[in-house]
């Protein structure tokens, strides 16, 4: 009788302790595109930082994830409509909020980079828009808030802007000279760098300057509104704010990145 009661407990005990655990009803569609080392695809599939860190996360606990590789600017629009379960990476802005809930995992801001020069430095977005002889290259469906939007659409305005598909391309375009400025996170830029040789000798001539109207700011994923239940929404969020407190994210980033590369734009929370 006592070995049966004590046998009871223990499952009690162990059913107390699974559902204790974050856990997800389904498979969580994630779409990523190209991203620096942030997200890498290449012939072994997907990787980078936070592909790493949902795989590891995944290991621990009932949610799984499946990614599948598009542009970054359909993935955008794959996350308004409610066709993609997790936005990832992302900035925190006005508009990714009326879809999604955001959980931030690292601190993050975008900075105005070029290549290495004697001109004058760019002080604020308002600089860069008096200064029209430089050339803006940007990777469309990127978004860092409304000073950058409306610094997309002057720069439209007077027609100095050209958009690329990824960082790699900026990258190359700023290696020609066929751009003179980009603004993105530098981790971004520098990872689309890394292990290219067409432009990966180029990573020390790098310039940054930070623009005053793109503070540090909160950067980590969007869980969809739309797309995923609140039960599930709960699980990931769980999930999510684990690997950041324990500090998975940091220490994901600290794999990936050259020592010292982060110290413009990435930092733990």
């Amino acid at each position: 009788m006592h070995i049966k009661v004590n046998l009871w407990l223990v499952l009690l005990a162990l059913m107390a302790s699974l559902s204790s655990h974050a856990q997800c009803s389904r498979a969580i569609q994630v779409p990523v595109a190209p991203t620096g080392l942030s997200v890498t695809v290449g012939a072994d599939g997907v990787g980078g930082v936070y592909p790493d860190i949902l795989r590891s996360v995944s290991a621990k606990e009932a949610c799984t994830f499946t990614f599948t590789v598009v542009p970054r600017a359909r993935l955008e629009v794959m996350f308004e409509s409610g066709k993609a379960d997790l936005l990832i990476p992302a900035s925190k802005t006005p508009r990714r909020d009326e879809h999604g809930i955001f959980v931030p995992m690292i601190y993050a801001r975008a900075t105005s980079i070029s290549m290495g020069s004697d001109r004058p430095a760019l002080r604020s977005i308002q600089e860069l828009l008096e200064r029209r002889e430089l050339r803006v290259a940007l990777v469309r469906g990127f978004d860092y808030g409304d000073a950058y939007q409306e610094m997309i659409r002057e720069l439209g305005k007077q027609g100095r802007l050209t958009f690329d598909v990824d960082a790699n391309s900026i990258a190359r375009k700023l290696a020609a000279g066929m751009a003179d400025v980009t603004v993105m996170a530098p981790s971004i830029l520098l990872g689309s760098m890394v292990g290219d040789t067409r432009v990966e000798h180029l990573v020390d001539k790098l310039r940054y300057e930070p623009l005053p109207e793109l503070p540090w700011g909160d950067s980590g994923a969007y869980i969809s509104k739309t797309a995923v239940s609140a039960e599930d929404r709960a699980a990931l969020r769980e999930l999510l704010e684990g690997a950041t407190r324990s500090g998975a994210v940091w220490k994901a980033f600290l794999r990936y990145y050259p020592p010292g590369s982060l110290k413009d734009s990435i930092r733990p929370r």
